[in-house]
């Protein structure tokens, strides 16, 4: 996961390239460098210098960015000796073109070459500091003497260029494959350095191919300003620009430009989810806050042949499609204006690049717990104008259960069982659990977030799974009391996820009647496995906002309940329930996902409120 919201890097190749040369060509960025600034940059601990310039020089017939990336400890001679090269053969390849154009028709090299009476010019490169020459540092040393390279200048065949050091850069910058009209456009990667999103600014237009297919022949239109662009249906059939220009709190970069390289396409239509947001275009505020919690259906799970084949048939391929998915589910999640989200299934890449630089737009802050080894997991996003994170835990349940002292009476419990603990310990369930202040009472919340384990003979794991995920959280609970040093009453708990358990089982028995005896049918789901002898009980008065509705999980080969937002009942009342969609809705395309709906699941969506002081 990339844990910097500020500065992001990116490891440039060691050879020297050419930026214009390959940008039309491969979908490069477009640098548009000032004129007569050569940019150096340098990251501490980096061995490598990189330095680039536009050079443009009619007399010659130049004009050409020029990059370059060199060894900190080599002599700047060694630099400008490459860069003298490099002009002189740029200088070579556009006097033979020129030559060329000019003698089509002559009938030897010889006559070519005396006809364009040309000779390589004579050129000079060189580095100042004031009016000495620097050629001879390395430049380590040239770094030490002048750390911000103030009055230090490139002079290229007499002409000066200010050297500008470390300023706000973009490393990389690209738009998704998939561009929908109705739904939000934004960077599908964006890296900058020296720089920050919120000082840095973003541009978008829009323009028609013409019949040369030449991008540089597009005419643009600006269409729009910010980090997204929500593409209209006028823009079908257009390409997209966004120009960046990176900043900090003191100055502008250079600016940056990328071509998506896809038209424009239709939107699916209206979406099932857009009815629920009917009934949440209103924020909430004061006593009353709004939760959802929502399984994302990784990418991981949905691109291969077998959920195309088996699990997903009904479901056109493009629409499984990442890049087509997280338009609708992006466009979902922001439409019901909640204030805390707890998602489950969530690719690290669509946390990375997408979800946290989008919802930290929106003033949401997102915590991400991993599972093991996999590349998805588990993440919690809260509204930060609304509530102070307090404290953020989360851990990998299975590893932690042999070890972690707040597990070992269950744990001691289980430990001679060696299949069932074989089994349990190796899954890589985890569990998220953060504590949340209000800003605007004296309120707290203690929001858990996990997805269990899936296996159909797995009950017995599951309720394991959850009855230690309860003492974890209650042992966060009594943390936060203490240490928050308020009342019990103050202190809520919300526990979210996709629990992979229908409601006649264990798990919601537990949650809702604090208890489940040694004899219920869990234990057994796998005889090899067994439990027996435990007795699971949890303290807390906890009830299912959403209630039972009829399916969170709607597939053609499986439709039930299995997600829930469980809340302290003693606490916490609930105020509203976003409507589910109808099974008309649902079943239109045979079952989820579908063209209009980006998951297999169902998002729960409900409004809380404190309860008054007793």
């Amino acid at each position: 996961m990339l844990t910097s919201k500020l500065v992001k890097t990116f490891t440039f190749s060691a050879r020297v390239s050419s930026v214009s040369r390959r940008l039309y060509a491969n979908g490069a960025h477009k640098y548009k460098y000032n004129m007569n600034v050569a940019y150096f940059r340098h990251k501490d601990g980096d061995p490598q210098l990189q330095i680039n310039f536009r050079y443009k020089n009619a007399e010659l017939g130049i004009d050409r960015d020029f990059n370059f990336c060199r060894n900190i400890e080599e002599p700047v001679t060694m630099c400008l000796d490459r860069m003298k090269t490099n002009i002189e053969k740029e200088f070579g390849k556009r006097n033979k073109k020129k030559s060329k154009k000019k003698n089509k028709e002559a009938a030897s090299d010889a006559v070519e070459g005396a006809e364009a009476g040309s000779s390589t010019p004579v050129i000079t490169v060189d580095l100042m500091h004031g009016k000495e020459k620097v050629n001879d540092l390395t430049f380590r040393k040239l770094l030490e003497n002048n750390g911000t390279m103030d009055d230090v200048l490139l002079q290229i065949v007499g002409e000066p260029y200010k050297v500008i050091y470390n300023t706000p850069w973009v490393e990389v910058i690209t738009l998704p494959t998939s561009i929908l009209a109705g739904f939000f456009i934004y960077p599908a990667k964006l890296d900058l350095l020296f720089a920050e999103k919120k000082h840095s600014k973003f541009e978008w237009y829009r323009g028609l191919l013409p019949k040369t297919k030449k991008e540089e022949d597009i005419q643009w239109e600006k269409v729009g300003e910010g980090l997204t662009y929500s593409a209209k249906q006028e823009d079908i059939g257009y390409r997209i620009k966004i120009q960046c220009k990176p900043g900090n709190q003191q100055v502008l970069g250079p600016p940056v430009e990328y071509i998506s390289k896809c038209n424009v396409e239709a939107g699916p239509g209206f979406c099932p989810f857009e009815n629920r947001h009917i009934f949440t275009t209103e924020k909430l505020s004061g006593d009353q806050f709004r939760v959802m919690s929502y399984n994302l259906l990784a990418d991981l799970y949905a691109d291969s042949d077998y959920t195309r084949k088996e699990l997903f048939p009904y479901c056109p391929p493009y629409a499984l499609n990442i890049d087509y998915r997280k338009q609708l589910f992006i466009k979902e999640i922001l439409g019901y204006n909640a204030d805390i989200m707890c998602l489950q299934e969530v690719d690290g890449k669509i946390f990375d690049l997408d979800l946290e630089p989008l919802l930290d737009t929106r003033n949401y802050t997102g915590q991400y717990q991993k599972k093991g080894i996999t590349a998805e997991g588990i993440a919690t996003f809260y509204n930060h104008e609304r509530f102070e994170l307090v404290k953020s835990y989360g851990m990998n349940i299975g590893e932690n259960i042999p070890s972690n002292p707040v597990f070992k009476s269950l744990w001691e419990q289980i430990k001679n069982n060696k299949k069932l603990v074989e089994r349990i310990v190796a899954r890589s369930t985890a569990v998220q659990v953060n504590t949340l202040k209000s800003k605007e009472t004296d309120n707290v919340l203690v929001v858990a977030n996990t997805h269990l384990y899936f296996h159909p003979d797995a009950d017995h794991i599951r309720l394991l799974q959850v009855g230690f995920a309860m003492l974890y959280v209650e042992d966060i609970y009594k943390k936060t009391i203490e240490e928050q040093k308020v009342d019990k009453d103050k202190v809520s708990i919300i526990f979210c996820g996709d629990f992979n358990s229908v409601p006649e089982c264990g798990i919601y028995k537990l949650m809702t009647e604090k208890f489940v005896d040694e004899h219920f049918i869990d234990w057994s789901s796998n005889e090899e496995e067994a439990v027996r002898g435990v007795n699971l009980v949890q303290p807390f008065e906890i009830q299912s906002a959403c209630g039972i509705p009829n399916y969170t999980n709607f597939t053609a080969g499986f439709r039930a309940c299995l997600d829930y937002i469980f809340y302290q009942t003693n606490n916490l009342l609930v105020k509203e329930v976003i409507p589910f969609p109808s099974d008309e809705e649902l079943s239109a395309h045979i079952a989820i996902p579908s063209v209009v709906f980006p998951s297999d699941h169902v998002s729960l969506v409900a409004d809380l409120k404190w309860k008054s002081p007793r």
